[in-house]
């Protein structure tokens, strides 16, 4: 489930910076949007079906990106990033001063009701793992193929074209404002369903430190490793930031090592920080080009 999650946070956050060139840092405040919503949505509306909410939810977190994205109209670059970290700390910061986003809760934690989905319960305690799974492969393969279809047509050659030369694109008839402002629409859209599942199928209940500046750098890091501009590349990004730490924790164990868990937890971060580097220095495209490559190598082989 966190891998299907975390995939569709990288689709939305690649949308902006892999094809539209914007690069963001917020991609963790515009998930708290999500998820937030999302708890509003289904507390004040009992009767509300949990997909409609994790819609609408990544319709509030596109409308409050397209607040944060208008400095992307004058700025560019390293300072943009600034710019939408700052968003960041904004909405983190809002929903924990705010005690309306939690209804009012000593804890300022949210917690998901339960739910269910053709009579199925989906969210909640008394929900499977099987259930909520298979709301996650359903809700990531739909916005999967709506993300690549997106791309190929006349959206995703305006963003490419801003992301290429913003000016050359501007004298061909692109408009920036639009065409950079529905990026970040619905690169927040992406992101703020990708919240909202985040709690309800995932963690169950949560607070703000579940969305900080950790978790913007671990999604921008499965775009970069994955592969700027592909959406097979924010899966497998996705992949190998879940999969590696796992693999790494269980490498002592098989190799019948014996050391202090905070020792091996510096080591796995030394180890996971150095593979990082590895990659992007053998394919800085990311192992969607891996992928690609290999590809054509089996099919010219033997």
């Amino acid at each position: 489930i966190p891998f299907l999650i975390y995939a569709l946070a990288a689709i939305g956050l690649n949308l902006l910076t892999g094809y539209a060139g914007q690069l963001s840092l917020g991609t963790g405040g515009f998930m708290a949007v999500g998820a937030y919503s999302a708890f509003k949505l289904t507390t004040a509306f009992p009767w509300l079906n949990i997909i409609l909410a994790f819609l609408l939810s990544g319709l509030i977190a596109a409308l409050v990106g397209v607040v944060f994205g208008i400095p992307s109209l004058r700025i560019k670059g390293f300072y943009l990033a600034v710019a939408t970290l700052a968003a960041q700390f904004f909405l983190l910061w809002l929903f924990n001063k705010v005690p309306w986003f939690v209804n009012y809760a000593a804890s300022g934690t949210i917690t998901a009701p339960p739910r269910t989905v053709l009579g199925v319960m989906v969210t909640g305690p008394q929900s499977t793992a099987g259930a909520r799974y298979l709301v996650a492969v359903v809700l990531v393969a739909a916005f999967a193929l709506v993300a690549k279809n997106l791309v190929r047509g006349r959206v995703g050659r305006s963003w490419m074209a801003i992301r290429d030369r913003d000016i050359a694109a501007e004298i061909i008839g692109v408009r920036p404002m639009r065409t950079k402002l529905l990026a970040f629409a619905i690169s927040s859209f992406f992101c703020g369903v990708a919240g909202a599942e985040y709690v309800f199928l995932y963690l169950g209940s949560a607070e703000t430190l579940a969305f900080d500046i950790n978790l913007s750098f671990l999604v921008l890091f499965m775009v970069i490793v994955g592969g700027l501009g592909s959406v097979l590349g924010s899966f497998l990004g996705a992949g190998f930031i879940v999969l590696i730490p796992i693999f790494l924790t269980n490498a002592t164990h098989l190799a019948g090592l014996v050391m202090p868990v905070a020792l091996q937890k510096q080591i796995e971060l030394m180890v996971f920080g150095a593979l990082i580097i590895f990659f992007l220095i053998v394919e800085p495209n990311g192992l969607a080009r891996l992928w690609h490559i290999a590809k054509e190598k089996l099919r010219l082989w033997p």
